[in-house]
């Protein structure tokens, strides 16, 4: 056997081993189907009871790792919302996401809320524009059928979504409950609209009446997804719950990836009474659980 023929058998023996590690170490990566800290924290700003300023809110969701966190406001953050957001940037933060609600007692189509109109004020300022999260009150539709129904969120959303297009922001529909909260009709909302970039959020955490229909929910709202918030999902509640700790959330998350949906993905603050470091560590570390006990299914 000359020395050639003998480099060939050494370098084979060396690279085997050298490959299975490395596929070794591929499966290890994959082991987080959705890496926590690739996650959007989201219902973090008006839900903390130690009422963090822009600087300590960043600076916390930075030491966790995040890279992104959406922005749901009360009237007493539109002071230094705009500060907030150029914080963020300069940290190296994303605000993707900022919520629009709308309620009948104050926003009409044609004439929002003066603190809606402010917060769109202040979004036109800022260099990068995060998505308008729009979801409607039940009292807008409370004494209408079907068809009116859609008829008036068509046009009210067509009317932000003109608002929207003169400030640089992208819309996404946001389930919270009554009729709006119903993802199949903002499905047929969506279909009714010319509007290619109109998208969907949708919330685990407002889900819990749809929980037996969603495996076919998914087929139909996984077109028009732009996030999904997770959240523990148990039958009767409580809404806002741990991930890991619920019974349906792994059946949901599946559900979604089974139609092709990958992300991005959000976790929940949503705990007024609590520091919301502590409740984004638990969701992180109950999705880093939750995820090692199914990992086989949720990474194939």
């Amino acid at each position: 056997m000359n020395d050639n023929v003998i480099m060939k058998h050494l370098n084979a023996l060396i690279l085997i081993p050298l490959l299975f590690l490395f596929n070794a170490s591929c499966a290890e990566k994959k082991e987080d189907f959705i890496n926590p800290t690739d996650t959007s924290p989201w219902c973090v700003v008006s839900f903390d009871a130690k009422e963090r300023s822009p600087k300590d809110r960043i600076a916390m969701l930075k030491d966790m790792g995040f890279t992104k966190y959406g922005y749901n406001w009360k009237e007493r953050h539109l002071s230094y919302m705009k500060e907030e957001f150029a914080l963020a940037k300069e940290n190296g933060l994303e605000i993707n996401s900022i919520f629009l609600w709308l309620n009948a007692k104050r926003d009409s189509i044609g004439k929002l809320s003066a603190l809606n109109e402010k917060m769109l004020d202040i979004i036109k300022e800022v260099e990068n524009k995060p998505a308008l999260w729009v979801s409607f009150s039940d009292n807008f539709f409370n004494d209408l059928n079907q068809e009116e129904s859609l008829s008036l969120a068509m046009e009210f959303i067509t009317f932000i979504k003109t608002k929207a297009d003169s400030i640089g922001c992208k819309i996404a529909l946001y389930n919270h409950h009554g009729w709006f909260g119903n993802p199949l009709n903002q499905v047929e909302i969506i279909k009714r609209l010319p509007q290619d970039s109109l998208k969907m959020v949708y919330n685990f955490h407002h889900a819990h009446e749809y929980l037996d229909e969603f495996p076919e929910i998914a087929k139909k709202i996984t077109p028009y997804l732009s996030y999904v918030n997770i959240n523990g999902m148990k039958r009767e509640g409580p809404q806002i719950l741990t991930i890991g700790e619920g019974e349906y959330e792994y059946q949901m998350i599946q559900a979604l990836k089974d139609e092709g949906f990958n992300g991005p993905w959000g976790i929940l603050g949503h705990i007024a009474t609590e520091d919301v470091q502590k409740v984004l560590e638990r969701n992180v570390n109950g999705l880093h659980s939750f995820q090692s006990k199914n990992k086989k299914e949720l990474i194939n």
